[in-house]
């Protein structure tokens, strides 16, 4: 089956579209749960599926290194090796070039890492990068880029930049696989002309997807919404912008009226495994005393397990006791949580309401009133 993408309905800049992927159709806007080593921490693939995952991530450097790309193809790939069966998306390992920058030295062949499993020197290359990722499977696969810190000197940005752009046009000679699509990753931190300079260069490969790179990496949540704007207004409408990374709930918000329609981080599962439960307001610490005698579950509007059938005060126990069930059951809320807010998004998107719904939003997020970067991208967005 092709890849393929429509938008279906359009409010100001926000807007829903159809996926079609070989391993199923999704809707977008949507939140893509992050399954490093081939698994959402602590959650199965049936509990992905009730609580509303569409599309999973995986982690290329890591699986590259345990158990290897090429037993994970002869299971099956991806879909095969885990059971999972809905699409997959594969990262490039270029997050990995930025985050174990310690343990890296960077070339114009590929990056050099120091294997933290063991000490081994391991090069990874625009190449390498595309055949790991054909022999993993995934539908929605990426060029390899390099990621680069913020803050960073202009000078690193443009020679990143210019390195990506050359690692993307080996990423694309290297691809032999017709049934995967190949996302291009812009960069160019966030100095607009560098920003703009990588996006237009990167859409004349005329690739199935694009997604925006290099941001949550520190940068002010005013200069990132600056990116992501500037990014969204050059890119092709009629092709999937996935925004890197990203997954608290106000940006998420903030990407869609802007105009993204992807989005991963593994905010969601690792602030579960730290004991924090996400709602409307923002964060409930359930490792906290104040919990221990409240009979209401975490959120009384939630529809996922941990709300349907404990209180806070159970949670609290199962977290203050070290007991993995806690962890998880935070974890399955916190993801369904995310993908509760891009289900009311796709509704208000096509019902013209998504002024309404992100004014709403802010009013439980901040009651005393929304800080200044949320009010001007839903400004800019065109929906206040």
């Amino acid at each position: 089956m092709e890849f393929e993408f429509s938008v279906t309905q359009v409010h100001n800049k926000a807007r829903t579209g159809r996926l079609v992927t070989p391993h199923g159709t999704v809707e977008t806007p949507l939140f893509m749960p992050v399954g490093t080593q081939a698994t959402v921490k602590g959650i199965s693939n049936r509990e992905l599926v009730e609580v509303g995952s569409q599309i999973v991530l995986a982690n290329t450097y890591h699986l590259m290194l345990r158990p290897g790309p090429e037993r994970i193809a002869g299971l099956g790939g991806l879909h095969g090796f885990t059971g999972y069966t809905g699409p997959w998306l594969t990262d490039s390992g270029g997050f990995q070039v930025m985050s174990l920058g310690h343990r890296r030295v960077i070339s114009e062949e590929g990056v050099t890492f120091s294997n933290h499993l063991n000490g081994d020197r391991t090069l990874l290359t625009p190449e390498r990068s595309i055949t790991v990722q054909e022999q993993l499977g995934a539908d929605i696969i990426m060029a390899f880029d390099e990621c680069p810190p913020y803050p960073a000197e202009r000078d690193y940005l443009e020679a990143s930049l210019e390195r990506t752009l050359r690692w993307l046009e080996r990423s694309l000679a290297a691809k032999t696989r017709s049934d995967q699509a190949l996302f291009g990753i812009t960069q160019g931190g966030v100095e607009p002309d560098l920003r703009r300079a990588s996006t237009l260069e990167t859409i004349k490969f005329d690739l199935p997807g694009y997604a925006i790179g290099g941001l949550a990496v520190g940068e002010p949540k005013e200069k990132m919404i600056q990116a992501v704007e500037l990014s969204t207004d050059i890119l092709p409408p009629d092709r999937p912008r996935y925004l890197m990374g990203v997954g608290h709930p106000e940006d998420l918000v903030a990407g869609v009226a802007l105009g993204v329609d992807m989005f991963d981080c593994v905010y969601p599962t690792r602030t579960g495994r730290f004991g924090y439960a996400l709602v409307d307001e923002g964060r409930l610490n359930l490792s906290s005393a104040r919990y221990k005698d409240d009979p209401e579950p975490i959120d009384p509007a939630c529809d996922c397990y941990a709300c349907q059938n404990h209180s806070r005060a159970y949670l609290t126990h199962l977290v203050r006791a070290g007991e993995m069930l806690g962890l998880r059951l935070l974890s399955l809320h916190n993801l369904r949580y995310l993908h509760r807010l891009m289900e009311e998004a796709r509704r208000a998107i096509a019902t013209g309401s998504y002024g309404e719904f992100a004014r709403r939003f802010a009013a439980r997020r901040w009651p005393a009133g929304e800080p200044a970067w949320f009010r001007q991208a839903m400004e800019r967005a065109g929906v206040w």
